[in-house]
């Protein structure tokens, strides 16, 4: 079987991704791609690996996990998703330890021991830390954003550090990444990935992103193009996409208000790009994917 994992991070989903598998999951379901809702596995899968630590599963745990979380027959599941932002930690702890989700290693390990036979494919959204770091701040209990950083300069933070450290732990898992900066533009790409579906496929929902930062105009437009346009091919709709967003893009969607104390603008610059450099390097990483409009 193979597993599409998708594992956050934080502040970058909201639950979209899988919301937007599960409004496909009848048509996914006969080629034998299973999704299955999100209460059947989050807690269990948790609660496994919480369980597991450094140890070894029963004989019997993939079976007995299996069970709980498809409502088919395993046997007929050539594909399962799943998506879990808390995964790896709950947003508290994103730095604790002065590192980027420190119990990434166990955790993909643990995922490891208890699908032995599985192919497990790790899914990552990334963000820049100049709107990554508020965002999660905002979702935690803690009194003030210096307690959240703990002592960890944001100009420091990569996420190809965190990607290396995955890679190095779990080598047969491939990474598949993009920047949720993008999201829009390769929402339909990110669903069919997932799903492990030819990207030319259609499917319910490939534009649903895209709608939320356009104004009703420019969506009605877009859709007649594609409309008028049925032989277009992927990187064409990006283009169009693209000059629409140019022309139609809703200013209060796309724009991030930023109040937190020393960061300036010249900071917040600084920090995307740093974070473009990163996606680069990220790019050229072996056994990575890097999803790109």
């Amino acid at each position: 079987m193979q597993i599409s994992l998708h594992i956050g991070v934080h502040g970058t989903d909201e639950d979209r991704l899988l919301k937007g598998l599960l409004r496909n999951a009848d048509e996914f379901r006969r080629e034998g791609v299973a999704i299955p809702g999100p209460s059947r596995y989050r807690a269990l899968l948790s609660d496994a690996l919480n369980g597991l630590g450094d140890g070894a599963p029963a004989p019997e745990a993939r079976e007995v996990l299996l069970d709980t979380i498809l409502s088919e027959d395993p046997e007929a599941v050539s594909r399962l998703c799943l998506s879990h932002e808390n995964l790896l930690s709950v947003p508290k702890l994103a730095l604790a330890g002065g590192r980027l989700y420190r119990k990434s290693e166990q955790r993909l390990q643990g995922m490891q021991k208890l699908f032995p036979r599985d192919r497990i494919g790790v899914f990552l959204g990334l963000r820049d830390f100049a709107t990554f770091l508020p965002a999660v701040y905002h979702a935690t209990p803690h009194g003030s954003f210096d307690e959240f950083l703990g002592g960890v300069d944001p100009m420091h933070l990569r996420w190809s550090d965190l990607i290396r450290r995955i890679r190095e732990a779990v080598p047969e898992m491939p990474v598949t990444v993009w920047c949720n900066e993008d999201t829009p533009l390769i929402w339909g790409q990110m669903l069919r990935e997932m799903a492990g579906i030819p990207l030319e496929r259609k499917i319910t929902g490939s534009f649903d992103v895209f709608s939320e930062i356009i104004n009703p105009e420019g969506m009605r437009r877009f859709r007649a193009f594609l409309k008028e346009t049925p032989g277009v091919n992927e990187a064409q709709k990006r283009r169009v996409m693209t000059a629409f967003l140019d022309k139609y893009a809703l200013d209060e969607a796309i724009e991030e208000e930023l109040d937190l104390p020393g960061w300036d603008a010249a900071y917040v610059d600084m920090l995307t790009e740093l974070y473009d450099e990163d996606v680069w390097q990220i790019g050229q990483m072996p056994g990575v994917r890097l999803l790109t409009p």
